[in-house]
């Protein structure tokens, strides 16, 4: 069975950067395995935030993986972002895994994935996960035209997710840096 489903969405404004994602774990096309499940983590001593689409076990692995790259380099988001992707694509176990991640610390944001790409987010907004065109549409949209905070936008964001996609639920846990 295939446990796939999620929507994250991160943005950044006013010196803050905020992830948010739902909890719900979905068994293939057809149920809600679970709709708790925590995607959004705060690693290396609280310093960094990250959150995680795909398949579950794939992200954990990948997670661990970028923190053994945050501690080899100090803490450097985009060398530890860009030694992962070389890993996550150079190595034949890793490179099966399903899985993106978004990173951020109190100063940059990426997307990471498997195919080598780091992306910084040219808008300080960006979204994984199978409604995250949805979230990512929705943050755009707040952010151009709203004052709201980083927090606020990506809470909207992902209750607007919600309520399109079927992969997403409103069971959020946000973090921010």
């Amino acid at each position: 069975m295939d446990f796939k489903g999620t929507t994250i969405v991160a943005v950044k404004r006013n010196g803050k950067t905020v992830i948010a994602g739902d909890g719900q774990v979905t068994g293939g096309q057809t149920f809600i395995m679970k709709g708790n499940a925590v995607k959004v983590r705060r690693i290396y001593d609280g310093k960094v935030i990250t959150g995680f689409a795909g398949s579950v076990a794939d992200a954990f692995t990948l997670s661990e993986r970028f923190e053994e790259m945050l501690n080899k380099y100090s803490g450097n988001l985009m060398r530890s972002a860009v030694e992962l992707a070389m890993l996550w694509r150079g190595d034949k176990a890793l490179r099966q895994l399903e899985a993106m991640m978004i990173v951020a610390d109190a100063n940059e944001l990426y997307i990471v994935d498997g195919s080598g790409n780091v992306i910084e987010p040219e808008s300080g907004v960006c979204a994984i996960g199978s409604g995250g065109n949805f979230a990512l549409a929705a943050a755009r949209a707040l952010e151009a035209n709203t004052k709201m905070s980083a927090r606020e936008i990506a809470v909207e964001a992902m209750r607007i997710a919600s309520e399109i996609c079927i992969f997403t639920n409103g069971n959020l846990t946000v973090e921010e840096v």
